[in-house]
């Protein structure tokens, strides 16, 4: 439908609370290829005339705009849907208009079946009708001429005498079957006068992400640590190595840190020493040195050509480059040089390096985005952006966006996708809540998260409540990380591997994204005392590690992963229950298909330590199971099977096993239903 069609300034309805909006349309909402968009509002007027209303939608750019209906859901809330068919922008917003002919037939059915005399009506409904037979084509023109020769005979007065006398639950077949008739109101539906409307007064977008945005699987790979000679770093061919084993784990994203030339001056020693021994390879992030910089390979790694190798191996396995987007450089980078304009020039000349106090970081220089060539040094991250991207990169890991302006992020991200839809960005932003929700609505595809620091039971609902069953669900998407090279959580630190099992299985299906740092998946847990740190971390040095050492649960994290992919439940960010349990060590939540047929019971230990034990409460009213009713649950993890009778239900968990239960809910068959499961 066209705006043409469409008359804006006649606000004789209102259009209020639309949902989803964020901060008054500022922002867009969020969404994957293949979702239906629901949209609701509070739509009504004065009066109690009959209302239509449609949610109109585009793709941006598109001059027409498509409609759908929405229906009345209850209390002047409304309801309409669409499907979201491309990876690109979306509008819509919402028109809405006071229908006569249905308000007619409202009206007159009711004075009808009242045994009421209509006469007058009829003659209403007849001039409603033939207003709107000039803009008919030829057979509904003919066939609503046809229906106006009915109401005609209705007017006789001979048979409106008759019809006064006839019984409300007789009633005229003449009257019900055609005025008062489906066919009518379908014909009348399709020339509607609008005349008397109201249009909201914003036009809305939601930003249509590839699926990969919504459902993945991430690998962070260092290759600091994927060689065999001690002392040394890997190249890209070694790296090529490990992709069918990360592979086989069921990694679809390999997330790779700076792989920039490392700056000289103030070198970092190991454990972020300011001694550095010779051959100490310095922290990647200290980026560029006289060879080059952001758009530079480091030379241990190999040359572009390597790199353009390892990004189509990888692909060949289904998994795709994730690359660190690190905005800053060491006192070695020929930004230093060429543009000093970039950064923060003390009283004495020197130029500042970073800090977060009490921490200093000496070998990095922070860049200046308070700097007068603002065009300059924006155009040039542009650069850097679409360089990487012409090398096949199309998801960026963004390191603490927080400490660069907002908006400079804003443009950047609606830069790149005007071009580029299909681009991911996920900001590493462990910051202020509010920080964290602005850079998700500005654009960034995901988001870091508290997960890190959630370990019991009720901070975890409170938190994954906030995330997914708030407004908040629209335009932030958290990928789950275990652990990253600067946090090694206090609940793996020396611990045994149920904890690593715990932490895995929360953060695979508490999101349809989740990633690990390298090392996890040995249990790798040993810290910096009194620090969130890994000791002898790769960030300053070369490690060798067997990736089959003992202890390792690289089989347990293939099955997580194996299931993440067989369940479509699992694959969705947006549907999320907690139910209870009896037992604060004990965490029971849901995740479901719309249409339920697929529903995922997730029961987890948090005690890495003993064996804990609760009833969970099963919603089966949800589930559309009676209470009486046997249904099965299939352990996915183990592949063993239970039979379970309405809403209570009792489990065992022992950590020193496997810490969960991944449950696919199984409705059973009235002849399955007859059999007797239990003993």
């Amino acid at each position: 439908m066209g705006d043409k069609k469409i008359i804006p300034n006649i606000d004789f309805v209102n259009i209020e609370n639309v949902y989803p909006e964020i901060n008054g349309a500022r922002y867009h909402v969020k969404r994957t290829i293949g979702d239906i968009f629901n949209v609701e509002a509070d739509i009504f007027s004065h009066g109690h005339d009959v209302l239509k209303a449609k949610l109109l939608y585009r793709k941006k750019g598109d001059s027409n705009w498509d409609e759908t209906a929405m229906e009345l859901i209850e209390n002047d809330r409304w309801h309409g849907a669409f499907l979201l068919e491309e990876n690109a922008f979306y509008e819509y917003t919402i028109f809405a208009w006071r229908d006569p002919f249905l308000t007619w037939v409202q009206d007159t059915f009711k004075k009808y079946i009242n045994r009421q005399n209509i006469t007058d009506d009829l003659l209403e409904g007849k001039s409603i009708i033939e207003k709107v037979i000039p803009e008919t084509n030829k057979n509904d023109k003919n066939r609503l001429i046809e229906i106006i020769e009915v109401f005609d005979q209705s007017l006789n007065l001979n048979k409106l005498d008759k019809l006064e006398n006839t019984e409300p639950s007789t009633g005229s077949p003449l009257l019900e079957n055609v005025i008062f008739g489906e066919e009518i109101t379908l014909l009348m539906d399709k020339y509607p006068d609008r005349s008397s409307c109201g249009k909201y007064d914003k036009v809305l977008t939601v930003f249509v992400n590839r699926r990969e945005a919504e459902f993945s699987t991430w690998y962070e790979m260092w290759h600091r640590s994927q060689g065999k000679t001690k002392g040394k770093s890997a190249n890209f061919k070694d790296m090529e190595n490990r992709l069918k084993e990360i592979h086989e784990m069921g990694f679809n994203v390999i997330y790779l840190p700076p792989i920039h030339p490392v700056g000289i001056t103030n070198r970092k020693g190991p454990n972020n020493s300011l001694i550095c021994p010779h051959g100490s390879p310095g922290s990647i992030f200290a980026i560029g040195n006289k060879h080059g910089g952001h758009m530079t390979i480091e030379s241990s790694l190999g040359n572009m050509e390597d790199f353009c190798r390892f990004e189509k191996a990888s692909r060949k396995y289904g998994m795709e480059i994730a690359l660190d987007l690190a905005i800053q450089s060491s006192p070695d980078h020929p930004w230093v040089k060429e543009h000093p304009q970039w950064f923060n020039i003390r009283p004495d000349g020197s130029i500042k390096y970073a800090e977060n106090p009490p921490k200093k970081y000496e070998d990095i220089y922070p860049i200046n985005f308070d700097t007068e060539d603002k065009e300059g040094l924006w155009l040039e991250i542009l650069k850097i952006v679409r360089f990487w991207m012409s090398k096949g990169v199309r998801i960026f890991r963004v390191d603490n966006p927080h400490t660069k302006p907002i908006l400079f992020w804003e443009w950047l991200i609606k830069k790149v996708h005007k071009t580029d839809p299909d681009i991911i960005f996920l900001a590493e932003a462990f910051t202020r809540p509010k920080v964290m929700k602005a850079l998700g609505k500005i654009g960034f595809t995901q988001s870091y998260t508290y997960f890190t620091w959630r370990n019991f039971k009720q901070e975890l609902i409170d938190y994954f409540n906030e995330l997914i069953n708030t407004d908040v669900v629209e335009y932030l998407w958290g990928n789950l990380f275990t652990n990253t090279p600067d946090i090694l959580p206090q609940v793996l630190q020396d611990a045994p591997g149920s904890a690593f099992k715990i932490r895995a299985t929360l953060a695979a299906t508490l999101s349809s994204i989740w990633g690990i740092y390298n090392g996890f998946e040995l249990c790798e847990g040993n810290p910096i005392p009194g620090k969130e740190e890994y000791l002898d971390s790769e960030k300053y040095e070369y490690k060798v590690w067997d990736w089959n050492r003992p202890g390792n649960i690289k089989d347990f994290i293939k099955r997580i992963n194996l299931i993440r992919k067989n369940e479509i439940a699992l694959q969705k960010y947006r549907c999320l229950k907690f139910y209870k349990t009896d037992n604060d060590n004990i965490l029971f939540y849901v995740k479901n298909t719309e249409d339920y047929n697929n529903i995922i019971l997730v029961i987890v230990n948090l005690d890495p330590y003993h064996i804990q034990e609760s009833y969970v409460y099963v919603p089966v009213d949800e589930f559309g199971i009676k209470h009486d009713e046997t249904y099965q649950v299939h352990n996915l993890l183990n592949n063993e099977r239970f039979y379970w009778q309405g809403k209570r239900n009792f489990v065992s968990l022992d950590p020193n096993k496997e810490p969960a239960h991944i449950f696919r809910l199984q409705k059973l068959s009235h002849k399955e239903q007859d059999f007797d499961y239990f003993y």
